[in-house]
């Protein structure tokens, strides 16, 4: 069941809107989203938080410049998705930009699991590194950092996660999420932390005077990486993200990118110059995380380091591929979840907790997801990991804090959980193999005794009708254009329709002709092949379709009812 929830529209927040000369209809939708005054709306980089705020960031840059001057050799340890691969490439470039001498190394997640271990310290060690910079991971690397001490290698954490009870003994770290910290954007992703480190590097750089006589390194021209690691990443896009995606969208529009972002843009079939958050989102990023998810992360950042667009243009298609072969497994292991879950009744539970030996462990994360939006219950999937364990990769609802229940469950069994991370919608776990039926049980128990029932049924909340009139190329133009993302979500209206004509394509997708007054609108519902009635109640939103080189509007369906 779902619930249809038209938001709220403060009247006040609307005229104010208006007055300030906002188009009507992102009026009402901004002040449906919190939104009250143009100053929310202006995405200038002069309004983008200073980076003085963030704890650690000046002695990063203090360290990092004395680092420079010496000739140091710098490491940067990256983790293996957009968020990470992204970051990996602003630090790359910027500590280039200014002289530096940087290599980087991003562990391949099969065989080092995730952030800066041991392990990872004794693999970077044969670099010869003086200095090593994580960019999003780093903050749970208490024995990392040990390890790296021991070595004599100075270490820089630069992370966005929600740090555990124990902070690592690092030379300097930069999160906006540690203790302490008066940074008012907690909502920095990986790269947008790795971005204001490079802005604090070259604030002190300019101090010393490292600039004098040559041209001083514009570090806005990294802003499409920017934009592209916060969208996949899906942090919370609060007016400091939206102005860091809308200046990185506003360079992809102009063709004044990155070679690597380009060639990704050519490989997706996407039109540059109308960059949208969805193409970021749905199209680009999911082609980079394809690298760490089957492969290695570190065919996706020569993507978006590489300055030779003939080899930019190689990796993209390479990364297109592995793209196309992770969704086809990803299709036969939701196939085999949903067969597995067959046997159960989904709605008379809290959780999901799925397990298939024969799973692939970089494609977990997103069957969770995929599960998890079909039946709308916190849902862990598992695959084989090293002998006798499991990684899982779990995803959650409003409603449940999935780190906060993952650490409830270590303190109920100590030993049951080897090692979790992760935040309120997405986590990863390691249990023993043995530990399965335990975790499934416990599991189920905390997130019953912390979600609210009401929370387990999905509500759907909409902006409301669509005035007959904006059924238009002219306003689906104008939303595309807009900076919308987790947090600051894009429109979804509701309405009731005749259906005219409908089939299904593919055998699983429901295409509809629909009858609104005199206008007649396509639409289509992905992923549902159950007929319609006469008419629907439909929420959806309107979009850009464009066949044959003819561009008209469709309604993207979210959920129907028989009205």
């Amino acid at each position: 069941m779902t619930r249809i929830l038209p938001r709220p529209i403060p009247g006040r927040a609307v005229s104010r809107l208006l007055e300030a000369g906002t188009h009507p209809l992102l009026a009402r939708i901004y002040a449906a989203r919190g939104i009250d005054s143009r100053d929310q709306l202006d995405y200038s980089l002069k309004a983008l938080l200073p980076p003085a705020q963030l704890k650690g960031v000046r002695e990063a840059a203090q360290l990092l410049a004395d680092a420079i001057e010496a000739g140091a050799r710098m490491v940067i340890v990256a983790d293996y998705d957009c968020d990470g691969a992204t970051a990996c490439a602003v630090g790359v470039r910027a500590l280039r930009a200014f002289g530096a001498e940087v290599a980087y190394l991003v562990p391949n997640r099969f065989e080092y699991g995730y952030g800066l271990t041991p392990a990872i310290v004794e693999l970077a060690a044969g670099m010869a590194p003086d200095l090593l910079i994580t960019v999003d991971n780093g903050i749970a690397s208490v024995d990392g950092v040990a390890a790296a001490r021991e070595h004599g290698i100075v270490t820089v954490i630069t992370d966005h996660h929600l740090p555990g009870d124990t902070l690592p003994e690092a030379d300097v770290i930069v999160n906006p999420n540690q203790p302490g910290c008066p940074f008012p954007s907690k909502a920095l992703a990986g790269v947008g932390v790795m971005f204001y480190t490079m802005l604090a590097l070259r604030a002190e750089l300019r101090e010393r005077g490292a600039f004098e006589g040559q041209t001083e390194p514009n570090l806005a021209d990294l802003l499409d990486l920017v934009a592209l690691g916060t969208v996949a990443d899906v942090v919370k896009l609060d007016h400091n993200n939206r102005i860091l995606v809308s200046q990185g969208l506003q360079r992809m529009r102009a063709d004044r990118m990155q070679p690597g972002i380009r060639a990704l843009f050519a490989a997706a079939g996407r039109d540059a110059t109308r960059a949208s958050t969805f193409d970021m989102g749905f199209a680009l990023g999911p082609r980079l995380n394809a690298a760490g998810r089957l492969a290695d992360m570190s065919l996706g950042i020569e993507c978006l380091i590489t300055d030779d667009m003939g080899r930019a243009l190689n990796i993209a298609q390479e990364l297109d591929k592995l793209n196309r072969e992770r969704r086809a497994i990803e299709a036969d292991m939701q196939e085999g979840a949903l067969a597995g879950l067959d046997a159960i009744d989904p709605g008379a539970r809290s959780s999901l907790v799925l397990f298939n030996a024969d799973w692939h462990q970089g494609i977990i994360g997103i069957l969770a997801g995929r599960i998890k939006e079909k039946f709308h219950r916190p849902t862990i999937a598992f695959a084989r990991g090293n002998a006798g364990e499991l990684k899982g990769s779990g995803r959650s609802i409003p409603g449940l804090h999935l780190r906060d229940a993952l650490d409830l469950v270590t303190k109920q069994a100590p030993d049951l959980i080897l090692k979790f991370g992760g935040h309120a919608m997405a986590a990863g776990l390691t249990i023993s193999e043995a530990d399965l039926g335990r975790f499934e049980s416990i599991f189920e128990g905390v997130v019953k005794g912390l979600i609210d029932p009401a929370d387990l049924t999905r509500s759907l909340e909409t902006d409301g009708p669509l005035e007959d009139s904006l059924y238009n190329l002219e306003t689906a133009r104008l939303l595309e254009r807009e900076i919308w993302g987790q947090g600051f979500s894009a429109p979804v209206f509701d309405d009731t329709f005749r259906v005219e004509n409908q089939r299904i394509l593919k055998d699983k997708h429901l295409k509809l002709q629909l009858r609104k007054g005199n206008t007649r609108i396509d639409a289509i519902q992905f992923n549902h092949a159950e007929p319609a009635g006469q008419a629907i109640h439909a929420a959806f939103r309107l979009a850009v379709n464009e066949y044959n080189g003819v561009a008209g509007i469709q309604l993207l369906l979210e959920h129907f009812d028989t009205a």
